[in-house]
């Protein structure tokens, strides 16, 4: 089962596409527009994993909604306009995992999401691509149902792509997340590692390049 994630954000654009993404990145999710709504819902539906909370919401404000969220053990990321230090301390020591300002890059919501999931121990332990299977676990990887052999930053550059569909990551992000920001080789290593995955698990037409940029994993390939 796929992990899943309550959004309450009042704004519908922004909602929209942080939706769009939670789906390309294999989560399931349920969008509120208001946090008293919210709150009530919780009282029906409250198997989530994870919430992103605004603060400034019509009906119960973000941090009056984080004690709701607590009673039901949801680990909260607040992501609001409100960039002030005293908000942000306040959201951290009222109990939220993260804290997140806008306007922000998709990429980096995403990454936190999954660290808040991994480190609260709730983070889906298997994913799936086509005929891909990732045990995260027990860092496995199957093509239908066949054991591949990955070196470690193939399988770290895969996990990646896997929990970023969809979505075109820049060879310079891709080096900074899998190999570090002290890493002092060239964006030349993210090519070779690409290509490696291309042929070892029958990515050619998934595995986009977008040129002068860098690669996106789609989600169905022509």
């Amino acid at each position: 089962m796929p992990n899943r994630i309550l959004l309450v954000e009042d704004d519908s654009d922004i909602s929209d596409v942080i939706g769009m993404n939670l789906e390309y990145s294999g989560y399931s999710f349920v969008a509120i527009d208001d946090g008293q709504k919210a709150a009530e819902y919780l009282t029906e539906d409250n198997s989530f994993d994870l919430a992103i909370l605004d603060i400034m919401l019509p009906g119960l404000d973000g941090f009056a909604l984080l004690e709701h969220m607590q009673k039901h053990y949801i680990p909260v990321l607040f992501l609001t306009a409100k960039s002030d230090v005293g908000s942000k301390i306040k959201g951290l020591r009222d109990g939220a995992e993260d804290y997140l300002a806008k306007p922000f890059e998709m990429l980096e919501l995403l990454v936190r999401i999954e660290k808040i999931l991994e480190r609260t121990g709730k983070l889906n332990k298997t994913l799936s691509y086509q005929n891909i299977t990732v045990n995260v676990e027990t860092r496995t990887v199957t093509l239908d149902e066949t054991p591949v052999d990955l070196q470690p930053m193939e399988y770290d550059l895969l996990l990646v792509l896997l929990r970023h569909k969809n979505c075109t990551l820049s060879r310079e992000r891709l080096l900074m997340e899998i190999w570090g920001f002290d890493y002092i080789g060239t964006t030349r290593t993210v090519d070779m590692h690409i290509s490696n995955l291309r042929r070892k698990l029958d990515l050619n037409k998934a595995i986009v390049t977008i040129p002068k940029v860098g690669y996106r994993l789609v989600e169905k390939s022509s």
